[in-house]
């Protein structure tokens, strides 16, 4: 979960896949993923034990200015950003783990068994209610992307972003610019929905299901009236395949991994940090540290934890910051710090305007409406 849940959508034309082939795919790339970790963790004690690999220092410094200067060196092209709940939060959207303050810890009013239930497919399935409830408060187009956000955009308009992977449902990386190829959606998104009978699986737009959502129906597919579920992964059901296939492809080749308001709890996202070479430098912005290494595991070589203290710590910076103050003080260093304000307020005008005309829009044909009274046609009179 986003520290929370997210579904895929469909990036290009494919075969058409059975709902069985889809899970069978699903469960196969979940079985290669475990695979390869059995086999990570193998390597890593071999190599560890027999002293093999030892890893190229990249950074001249463990620091955000050390960071800085190897991104300006021009020899870091190939830029992934990890991200979770927490880079949302200035937005006013609530991460799900905070004491008091967290999704988890204000969800009483929905009478669940348990607050996670909220996200458990076969709790959905009979009581989709308090969900839907929750999608109300939380829908996506009511709340604006961070500095964050468009700081993870201007990489990509730097020709230095490969990825995005993030564990968000909320959408506001597509909000600020990215494009599909841009994302992995590790949990989904409420981009597009599907009817969950597996005989139908109509697919839904992020209009459709948002006049549903606030007319406080149970959005039921048009086809067959079975449930219509957004496109996030709940508990219960398997990561989209791109996610897995992604990951194959993007992470060995990977020269700078920015982590951003995650702890790194949730499998098997928070196994993605030891996916990139023993060189690759990692730079954590965080309210906290977070994916460090089990001291046992760290020893044996296994997981690829974070190591930002101990004598051998070589590639991982944690800056501790909200996620928007270390983007802005990374910008800064390196000499983007006006462009990226200029950004997030330019952006942020524009989406207000376009509020304002789609309310204005709204208040006159829902005044139209009122006003039109239909009125019988009088009688000709005979002559």
């Amino acid at each position: 979960m986003s520290d929370a849940p997210e579904l895929p959508k469909k990036e290009e034309e494919e075969e058409e896949v059975t709902p069985e082939q889809e899970e069978h795919s699903d469960d196969s790339s979940e079985e290669e993923a475990t695979g390869d970790t059995e086999m990570d963790f193998l390597r890593n004690l071999f190599s560890s034990a027999l002293g093999l690999g030892s890893a190229e220092k990249v950074l001249d410094e463990l620091s955000l200015d050390g960071v800085a200067r190897y991104i300006k060196s021009g020899k870091c092209r190939n830029i992934i950003c990890m991200v979770g709940a927490g880079i949302s939060t200035s937005a006013g959207i609530p991460d799900f783990r905070s004491p008091g303050t967290g999704l988890y810890a204000n969800l009483q009013k929905y009478n669940l068994p348990y607050p996670e239930a909220i996200f458990q497919i076969d709790y959905f399935k009979k009581h989709p209610e308090p969900f839907f409830a929750l999608a109300k408060e939380l829908y996506p187009g009511q709340f604006k992307p961070t500095v964050c956000h468009y700081f993870i955009k201007m990489l990509k308009d730097k020709g230095i972003l490969t990825r995005c992977y993030t564990q968000n449902i909320d959408t506001l990386e597509r909000v600020a610019g990215l494009e599909g190829e841009d994302l992995i959606e590790a949990h989904g998104t409420f981009y597009t929905s599907h009817c969950i009978s597996f005989g139908c699986r109509q697919e839904y737009s992020l209009d459709w299901m948002k006049e549903k959502i606030f007319s406080d129906d149970a959005p039921r597919c048009d086809k067959c009236s079975s449930l219509v579920k957004p496109d996030i992964v709940f508990f219960g059901e398997n990561l989209p395949v791109r996610f897995f296939s992604s990951m194959k492809m993007d992470f060995p080749r990977c020269d700078l991994l920015i982590i951003m308001g995650t702890s790194l709890q949730v499998q098997p996202f928070a196994s993605l940090v030891g996916r990139v070479s023993k060189s690759c430098p990692r730079l954590l912005i965080n309210m906290e540290r977070a994916g460090q290494a089990d001291h046992l595991l760290g020893l044996l070589g296994f997981g690829g934890g974070m190591d930002f203290d101990s004598d051998k710590a070589y590639r991982d910076v944690a800056h501790i910051s909200t996620c928007d103050d270390g983007c802005l003080a990374l910008a800064d260093l390196l000499g983007w710090k006006a462009e990226l304000e200029e950004l997030v307020k330019k952006e942020h005008a524009r989406i207000d305007s376009q509020d304002k005309k789609e309310k204005a829009s709204e208040s006159k044909g829902a005044a139209a409406k009122a006003s039109t009274v239909t009125v019988a046609p009088e009688s000709k009179k005979e002559e």
